[in-house]
């Protein structure tokens, strides 16, 4: 996952001395806020001439602006890589150019949905999801913009996803699980006391854990789900290829967790039952006693569990006190993310 260091949130106004303090770190972008009620465009793009000037990292700019298509010639101009247009601030008829080299998303808030990107789908390369009050540096994440991006990774999954807001250390490691493509950091990392170490932070490690699993998981409408009844492989099978991440969980009729099949199960079964697999009853596939953890759990919780296991856990049923299926959480993204 990329990080884009959003300098306007530096505590140090001297741009020359805080592009330094990043430009030999592993930031991926450099984010500029651009609010033209707020600053002169002069200024951002003098900013921006002096931020190619010192160095190559991409611009990542964020345009707030009732008539963005103005600053077309700029864009061009400066050879701007990344450019977010805020949805909701729009009033002219928005159309988006093709621009060589340069990659167009729409900014949009927590409480804007996420279909008024069919609008604008064949022009944009990704998504920005707003997770805090636009322009207020140092917010907090709303936990509504967890199941946005579920939502859109399923109905978009060739678009790519941007977080702004909220990201600190834990927070990026979810964004990591959810598949996010990029985040912009703004206080947590350029107003930290060291920011390598931050920075460190949001690629790889949890320094604290305050949200449940239950804020996050994959809900369970969205999971795949049999009862323990189904006796049908071809079921199994259908089930695990619909949802395409590699198990399928079983429950009884009073909605409580009774085991799964995973890929790995159906390979073990076909080297035990080839001639007879198609007619193999599920149940003696299931595996009754897989890892499962609570949904009230914490994100370390959950390392904790991972650590303490000697092989690799890529999946997890989350159940309830009651041992109710409530949902599950995946890290088939975070594997790719930190490949």
């Amino acid at each position: 996952m990329k990080i884009s260091a959003s300098i306007y949130s530096s505590a140090d106004d001297n741009l020359e001395k805080c592009i330094s303090n990043i430009d030999d770190l592993n930031v991926d972008m450099i984010h500029v806020d651009f609010n033209d009620k707020k600053i002169d465009e002069k200024i951002i793009f003098s900013d921006i001439k002096t931020i190619k000037n010192l160095t190559n990292k991409p611009i990542d700019l964020h345009i707030i602006s009732e008539n963005p298509l103005k600053y077309i010639h700029f864009i061009k101009e400066y050879e701007i890589e990344y450019v977010t247009f805020q949805y909701e601030t729009i009033i002219e008829n928005l159309s988006i150019p093709e621009i060589s080299n340069t990659k167009f998303g729409i900014a949009i808030v927590s409480e804007t949905s996420i279909n008024i990107i069919e609008k604008y789908y064949s022009k944009i390369d990704f998504i920005l999801l707003m997770t805090t009050t636009p322009g207020e540096s140092g917010g907090k994440f709303n936990k509504i913009n967890f199941k946005k991006i579920r939502e859109f990774r399923n109905k978009f999954p060739k678009k790519n996803i941007h977080i702004d807001g909220g990201i600190n250390d834990e927070t990026s490691f979810i964004m990591r699980i959810l598949g996010v493509q990029s985040c912009v950091s703004g206080s947590y990392l350029m107003n930290h006391k060291n920011i390598a170490a931050a920075l460190y932070n949001l690629k790889s490690s949890i320094v604290h854990s305050k949200y449940m699993l239950k804020d996050f998981m994959i809900e369970l409408s969205d999971c795949p789900v049999l009862n323990i009844k189904e006796k049908s492989m071809i079921k199994v099978l259908e089930t695990i290829e619909k949802f395409n991440i590699g198990f399928v969980m079983f429950i009884n009729d009073d909605g409580e967790f009774c085991g799964l099949i995973s890929n790995a199960d159906i390979r073990k079964a076909l080297i035990n039952n080839f001639q007879n697999f198609i007619n193999l009853n599920p149940n003696k596939v299931v595996n009754n006693k897989p890892i499962t953890i609570y949904e009230k759990n914490t994100i370390s919780d959950m390392l904790k569990i991972i650590q303490n296991n000697e092989f690799i856990i890529s999946f997890m049923p989350i159940i309830d006190n009651e041992k109710k299926l409530k949902g599950c959480i995946t890290f088939l993204d975070l594997i790719v993310s930190e490949s």
